[in-house]
């Protein structure tokens, strides 16, 4: 089994993966690649979510990080945990995942443009290897952006 075997895998620069829906197998996969954090976006409601999941990765000595954000209703508040959460573990190796990355490739996005990791065409490139955002998403990262400026 390989990473590249993960729903909508994608490896971003700085130590950072994303994905959609890892399953128990897979997260072993993913903490012998390296990645010691694992943050995911899904809801608990998400068709794929795993109810153990907090338990299989602490099992496996990675930290395990839940911030769920809505599909039809993403907020500033979620951004800002986000980036709390990124910047805390910043120097390590972190997988973050949601049900089928959309949420997080948006996330990451905003991550990078305000952050200053990349640039906005570098950015827009590694969110539409996953998706273009629909409208609620869209208007989400344009107020963001805004708030934050770049």
């Amino acid at each position: 089994m390989a990473l590249t075997d993960i729903n909508a895998y994608l490896l971003l620069p700085q130590g950072i993966a994303t994905s959609g829906q890892p399953t128990v197998e897979q997260f072993g996969e993913i903490k012998a690649a390296g990645y010691e954090v694992v943050v995911n976006l899904a809801m608990p409601t998400s068709e794929n979510w795993l109810t153990n999941e907090a338990e299989v990765v602490a099992g496996l000595a990675m930290e395990y990080v839940s911030l769920p954000v809505g599909w039809d209703y993403p907020g500033l508040g979620d951004a800002e945990q986000f980036f709390e959460v990124m910047a805390k573990h910043r120097d390590r190796p972190i997988w973050v995942h949601c049900a089928l990355n959309m949420r997080v490739s948006a996330m990451m996005y905003l991550y990078h443009r305000i952050y200053g990791e990349m640039r906005d065409l570098e950015a827009t490139q590694y969110l539409n290897k996953i998706w273009i955002p629909n409208e609620v998403w869209q208007n989400f990262i344009d107020a963001v952006i805004e708030l934050y400026g770049e």
